[in-house]
């Protein structure tokens, strides 16, 4: 049996790809930080919760303990994630606007959460026989994308959520040099409809979710260092 842990799993991206993993038989820990909304989706999915705020050490622990005393973990979902630069009105705080407070606050979670939880729960994965993470990132984090005018990318003007997420890429690429045993990678799941960017998205959830879960299933055999979405890698 497969023991799966994703961050941010009570809600969106989060949720599917527990729903999804949880059907192909793994074991789903849904990460949350609210304690009554992780258990009603737990409850909902058939999966376990544990409590997860990523920016916080004590959490975070609590979490390694509670899951290391209930077995382990193969697999680490790297999800949560923050976008302090949409508004409540859906538009984006861009490079005129944008301040140090705004960039530290995303780098808060996305960065520094993401770098929390892997240097946390890296002695149980490297126990298990075939251990994979898979880090949330997105297509605002490839520089190819972002700089090229053909390309959708090109047009966003945040930029303190690209960068994190730029960052994640950097993180990710550095983990699986040093962790050549684990499978390590980004994935770009699309612009999806969730309330990071309020529900603005051109796609479901359900397609969203597609390459977190198939990454998430990987073998020892399977790709590690990469950046992948839908329809495969993605250039840096």
């Amino acid at each position: 049996m497969t023991t799966t842990l994703i961050t941010g799993a009570n809600k969106g991206l989060g949720f599917e790809a527990a729903r999804r993993l949880i059907a192909a038989g793994h074991t789903v820990y849904l990460g949350s930080r609210d304690v009554e909304r992780g258990r009603r989706a737990a409850e909902q999915l058939g999966g376990r919760t544990v409590q997860l705020d990523i920016t916080d050490d004590a959490s975070v622990a609590a979490a390694v303990a509670a899951i290391e005393a209930d077995g382990g973990l193969d697999v680490l979902v790297n999800n949560a994630g923050i976008a302090t630069e949409w508004t409540a009105t859906n538009t984006v705080i861009g490079a005129a606007d944008v301040t140090a407070d705004l960039m530290r606050r995303t780098f808060e979670t996305n960065v520094f959460g993401t770098v929390r939880v892997l240097h946390a729960f890296l002695p149980l994965l490297q126990r298990s026989t075939a251990p994979v993470v898979v880090n949330v990132s997105s297509g605002l984090a490839s520089l190819t994308r972002v700089s090229d005018p053909g390309s959708r990318a090109y047009a966003y003007p945040g930029v303190a959520y690209p960068a994190s997420k730029t960052a994640v890429n950097a993180i990710t690429v550095q983990y699986a040099k040093a962790f050549p045993n684990i499978r390590i990678n980004a994935v770009e799941p699309g612009f999806t409809q969730t309330d990071l960017n309020g529900n603005t998205g051109l796609q479901s959830v359900e397609q969203g979710a597609e390459i977190i879960v198939r990454m998430a299933r990987l073998g020892q055999d399977g790709p590690t260092g990469g950046y992948f979405d839908a329809d495969g890698a993605l250039a840096w």
